[in-house]
């Protein structure tokens, strides 16, 4: 079994109802697990083996290993 765990990101709500929704690895991906933040709120998560993406609606800083990325530019 390989291991698909990944660093760890944050994500920073920059308005109220942000949506942070994972989605499954494998041959179809699918909705797996959702959260709503409000305004302030951060989220730390992490890739896994059943996590291949994340993808996020509303206005949020994400911040990677790679770089911070604002959703709302």
């Amino acid at each position: 079994m390989s291991n698909h765990s990944g660093d760890y990101f944050i994500i920073k709500a920059k308005e109220n109802g942000v949506n942070v929704i994972g989605l499954t690895r494998g041959k179809d991906t699918r909705f797996h697990h959702s959260e709503k933040l409000d305004q302030g709120e951060i989220m730390i998560a992490q890739f896994t083996e059943h996590t291949s993406a994340i993808k996020v609606r509303g206005k949020a800083t994400i911040v990677t290993p790679f770089s911070t990325i604002e959703s709302d530019e």
